[in-house]
């Protein structure tokens, strides 16, 4: 096909975005039954109550086009936030706006800095640009914000820091984010993903929202997906300076984000009791699995998230054994962990479920290893 060899090189080489498999097609291709989801990082509680209210009383409306201006989301958010309404965007999902950045301040052939195994997207969108990501590896499992700033050069635009990162749950603390701010230019664009800053207990975690000053071009990313347990309405935001988010609306779609989206996570907002109940029962399920996982004789990487990245060996081999006991992990071997899966914090009756497979299913794994 033609057209198909018009394409550049960068967009040929780009390896598309595996997600996690559903619990439907787990059950349909295995022929089981009462399948757990525990891949995605999702909230094990289901979406906040308030917010399956809100889109009950309004689900007539959807044949009208949503607010494109997020209007009533925007100034509740802000107010919860103690920020301008003008300092805020809307995405379809927080990726949305990693690439509405990555758009409006990235040219072809400029620089992004990233850390390795750190969110895929990040380098997905930044090559789908014509960008160049420039990939900093993790010490210790963690952003590395020292070796990052050093990576820094006159090309340039664009650099993006997980916290807490994801696949690994981990942190940088306050003392190296400060020193790490006081190398960068300030007109580099600093990308900071905060899609689980609500789950860290730490008292030294820098919240960057904490960081916004005139003259530094600073992004914070945040989602309703995880908290709020909205991810199958995709919706996420920006924080940032108004003339930068001003900007990003530039290139923005009109009506980006839809209604349903809008009116649940409106009411999300005010659910203080499900963001009570979710912390906990992640605190819990944290507290069950660590003990646990560690009695099974594995390793992993302590997490500030809802996840756990634990060592199984061949993760893959795990991965499928747990499938076919109705258990959905996610396997690591894109992120460059081939021994390592991700773990999501369940309800105690998944984390159990979780346990037992588990151990089984690494049991098998090692039955197969020593078998002549």
């Amino acid at each position: 096909m033609k057209i198909a060899k018009q394409v550049p090189d960068y967009i040929r080489s780009l390896v598309p975005y595996a997600p996690g498999k559903p619990i439907e097609e787990v059950e349909r291709e295995y022929g089981i039954k009462d399948s757990i989801k525990l891949a995605s990082n999702e909230n094990p509680l289901g979406p906040s109550p308030k917010a399956v209210a809100a889109l009950r009383e309004r689900l007539h409306l959807l044949h009208l086009y949503p607010d494109g201006d997020c209007f009533y989301l925007r100034h509740g958010l802000a107010a919860k936030l103690g920020v301008s309404a003008d300092q805020l965007i809307f995405g379809n999902g927080s990726n949305e706006i990693i690439e509405l950045a990555v758009r409006t301040f990235l040219r072809p052939g400029d620089e992004a800095v990233m850390a390795h195994q750190a969110f895929v997207i990040y380098r997905l969108v930044v090559q789908a640009a014509g960008g160049c990501p420039k990939v900093v590896p993790l010490r210790d499992f963690t952003h590395d914000l020292e070796a990052m700033a050093r990576a820094v050069t006159s090309t340039t635009r664009i650099l993006f820091l997980a916290n807490p990162n994801n696949p690994t749950g981990t942190i940088y603390r306050r003392r190296e984010w400060e020193s790490f701010l006081a190398q960068l230019a300030p007109e580099i664009l600093l990308v900071v993903d905060e899609a689980y800053f609500e789950y860290v207990a730490e008292p030294d975690y820098p919240n960057s929202l904490l960081y916004h000053r005139e003259g530094r071009a600073l992004l914070t990313l945040r989602t309703f997906s995880k908290l709020y347990g909205l991810a199958g309405l995709r919706i996420g935001y920006g924080i940032g300076d108004r003339e930068m988010i001003d900007l990003m609306h530039r290139v923005r779609q009109p009506f980006n984000v839809n209604a349903a989206a809008q009116w649940a996570a409106l009411a999300a907002l005010e659910d203080r009791e499900h963001v009570q109940r979710t912390l906990e029962v992640n605190r819990q399920g944290m507290d069950y699995l660590a003990r646990e996982i560690a009695r099974l004789g594995l390793v992993f990487i302590p997490s500030q998230a809802n996840f756990l990245l634990v060592r199984v060996g061949r993760a893959r081999a795990v991965y499928e054994g747990l499938l076919r006991r109705g258990v959905i992990v996610r396997s690591m071997e894109g992120y460059d962990f081939p021994e390592y899966v991700r773990v999501t914090i369940g309800t105690m009756e998944e984390n159990r479920r979780l346990i037992q497979e588990l151990k089984q299913a690494v049991s098998e794994l090692q039955d197969s290893l020593e078998a002549p």
